[in-house]
């Protein structure tokens, strides 16, 4: 008689399990994504984190929830000493600080959780000097950073942490082990604050060469991991190319987007991993008409999907290809005595990526950066947005 009660206790905890996917995949869920009871089965819908920077808070001119489920605002500056910066000089307010703190940002948050959009806030640091100084002292400045920024966290109900610390320098096992200590503090602090979740954005090289990240480790710390799966060319790149390659890796570029998320699943857990999706692109002048030429020097800028989609439509003689290895459309003209070449995104390119996220088991996508979609290519994440990931339910 035990047996036979707990077997059917067993049916019944399946059949909802399968019940609350056949729901979800059909776009109707009765219960949030990170409800407690369904991730405690292993169920989970995605999380799709829109960036929105503070010179894009204008341009972002879309109702974004039926697309994303958290809106990260970009950001603030975090100095060498873990302080937040606030002023560029004696007169004038840092640009990330003075945005957070107007009406005009306010208001969008109002907004966004009007709608029921997860607040995440982030701090960057880009500087190699700043960040060494950093973690000379991982303990001592990540107080000093979670003593100045846990109270703007609690004022303007950010519910996580994105901390975006870029560095491409080779790094020592020591410096590496400093940066792990102070995400760590930072972690336990805000759990003992009751501050919500950590995010950290990763650069895909740090998978594969030493960098400042050991992302075995810190992929254990923190509650997510964006994967910056983007600029593998760009502005800078001798010759042409996709921005965000799916294929590739091996036969004309080093490293692609399919190879990074392999390489990030190896050491931490997939449902932590969320997929940078750029809504840009390049563009660059070329001698020649042909895919991956060298480029001109001087003659390259970022390519936003909506101002390559302005393009498409009024030009006439203009028509975008699809290149089927990188998974991502160019477009390639003539100019005066060159060629204009661009490879950007669109909304066949984010299906793909979506593709790969779901193929993966991702915990979700990134996109960098709300404001430069055109029209169209936000579009796949309606239905990914209310699709079930049954691949961990017990």
């Amino acid at each position: 008689m035990f047996q036979k009660i707990v077997l059917a206790v067993v049916f019944v905890i399946l059949g909802g399990v399968c019940a609350f996917g056949m729901i979800w995949m059909l776009g109707i869920s009765p219960l949030p994504f990170d409800n407690p009871a369904l991730v405690a089965v292993g169920v989970r819908k995605p999380e799709i984190v829109g960036f929105l920077p503070y010179w894009l808070v204008g341009q972002a001119d879309k109702e974004y929830s039926q697309y994303i489920t958290t809106l990260t605002y970009f950001g603030l500056a975090l100095t060498s000493d873990g302080s937040i910066k606030k002023l560029d000089n004696p007169k004038e307010e840092e640009p990330g600080w003075a945005m957070l703190t107007s009406d005009t940002y306010a208001k969008r948050m109002a907004d966004a959780k009007a709608h029921g959009l997860k607040q995440s806030l982030l701090v960057i640091s880009g500087d190699d000097d700043v960040i060494g100084t950093l973690i000379s002292d991982p303990i001592g400045n990540a107080h000093t950073f979670m003593a100045d920024i846990a109270p703007i966290m609690k004022d303007k109900g950010f519910t996580d942490l994105n901390l975006d610390i870029e560095s491409f320098m080779d790094a020592s096992e020591s410096a590496r082990a400093n940066f792990t200590a102070f995400v760590s503090t930072v972690k336990s602090q805000m759990t003992a604050q009751k501050l919500g979740t950590l995010t950290l954005d990763l650069i895909p090289i740090a998978l594969v060469k030493t960098k400042l990240y050991d992302a075995r480790a810190l992929g254990s710390i923190v509650d997510r991991v964006v994967l910056m799966t983007y600029d593998y060319h760009y502005s800078g790149s001798f010759t042409s190319g996709a921005n965000a390659p799916i294929g590739g890796a091996g036969s004309g570029i080093e490293y692609d987007t399919e190879t990074a998320v392999k390489e990030a699943s190896k050491v931490m857990p997939a449902e932590k991993i969320l997929l940078g999706v750029p809504l840009y692109g390049y563009e660059w002048e070329t001698i020649d008409a042909a895919t991956e030429s060298a480029t001109i020097p001087g003659g390259s800028s970022a390519a936003s999907s909506r101002r390559v989609a302005k393009i498409l439509e009024h030009c006439a003689t203009c028509s975008a290809a699809f290149d089927p290895v990188a998974r991502e459309p160019y477009l390639i003209y003539p100019e005066n005595e060159y060629y204009n070449q661009i490879y950007f995104e669109n909304e066949a390119s984010m299906k793909e990526k979506v593709a790969l996220a779901k193929k993966y088991h991702l915990g979700g996508i990134a996109l960098w950066a709300l404001g430069y979609e055109d029209n169209t290519m936000l579009r796949p994440l309606t239905q990914y947005k209310n699709t079930a990931d049954l691949s961990g339910a017990n």
